[in-house]
C-alpha cells in the first residue's frame, strides 16, 4: 500500500450537544454519523438492545460496553499507527489483546489496500452531517471507504446494515466535496477472540445503503422539527 495525499482534509473539534457528539468544521456545528444512526434507531433495534440488558443486568451490559468501547479504541489506535508507520507499544493486558486484533486485521484485511487517501479524516456534508472515517482510498481497486470494527462475537451480514449506513453516509461526503466516485464500502472486523471477518458492499447495493442513511438523516432532523429541504434551500 502507498500513500497518496492527493486531498486537504479539514481540521474540526469535536464537543457534545445535549449529549450527543457534534463535529465543528468551517464554522457548521454538525451532528456525527453515528449520532444520527443512534437517534433513529428502529424500534427492534432498541428493543433488543432492553432485552440484552435486562437479561444481564444493567451494571453488567455497562462493564461490556465500556470494555468493548476501550478494546476498540486501542484497536483503531494501533491500526492509525501502523498505517502512518509508527510502533505503538501498550503492555496493559488489554493493549496487548487490542495489538494482537489489530495484528489480525492487518495481515487479513490490509493487504488489498493499494492506497491511503487519508486516515482518521474529518469528513462532512455541509449543513447536514460530518465523521470521521478510518480510511478512505482504493481499496482492491476501487475507490472506497473503510472502517475498522472490534466486536465480542462473530457478525452475521444481516446484523450489520448500520455499518454499511455509515460508510454510506462517508462516501457521499468524500464525493460531494471532493468530486470523487467511491463505489465501495469495506467493514473489517476483528473478534476479542481473535476471529478476523471481512464485508464488503459495492455497487448498487451501497447506493442503496447511500439513499438509506439520507432517509436517517431526514429523520433526524424531522425529530428535531427541522426540515432537510429547506435547510439545502438555504
Amino acid at each position: 500500500m502507498k500513500w497518496n495525499k492527493k486531498f486537504t482534509y479539514p481540521s474540526c473539534t469535536r464537543s457534545l450537544i445535549q449529549g450527543k457528539r457534534h463535529y465543528d468544521v468551517n464554522h457548521e456545528k454538525l451532528p456525527s454519523v453515528t449520532t444520527i444512526l443512534a437517534e433513529t434507531q428502529t424500534k427492534e433495534k432498541r428493543e433488543s438492545l432492553q432485552a440484552w440488558q435486562e437479561r444481564i443486568g444493567k451494571e453488567n451490559a455497562i462493564r461490556v460496553r465500556d470494555q468493548a468501547a476501550a478494546r476498540g479504541t486501542m484497536m483503531h489506535s494501533f491500526l492509525e499507527d501502523y498505517l502512518a508507520g509508527k510502533n505503538r507499544v501498550d503492555l496493559t493486558d488489554m493493549g496487548k489483546e487490542a495489538r494482537i486484533m489489530a495484528q489480525q486485521i492487518i495481515e487479513q484485511g490490509l493487504t488489498d489496500l493499494d492506497e491511503i487517501w487519508g486516515s482518521e479524516v474529518t469528513l462532512y456534508y455541509p449543513e447536514l452531517y460530518a465523521g470521521a472515517t478510518d480510511v478512505v482510498g482504493i481499496y482492491d481497486g476501487q475507490e472506497s471507504i473503510c472502517d475498522f470494527k472490534q466486536s465480542n462475537k462473530p457478525k452475521r451480514r444481516e446484523w450489520i446494515g448500520d455499518y454499511f449506513l455509515q460508510l454510506g453516509g462517508y462516501a457521499m461526503a468524500h464525493n460531494h466535496i471532493y468530486g470523487t466516485k467511491i463505489t465501495q464500502g469495506v467493514v473489517l472486523i476483528c473478534t476479542k477472540d481473535n476471529l478476523f471477518q471481512r464485508f464488503v458492499t459495492d455497487g448498487s447495493e451501497f447506493v442503496t445503503y447511500q439513499h438509506g442513511f439520507l432517509e436517517r438523516v431526514s429523520q433526524y432532523y424531522d425529530n428535531l422539527g427541522k426540515s432537510v429541504s429547506k435547510m439545502r434551500q438555504k
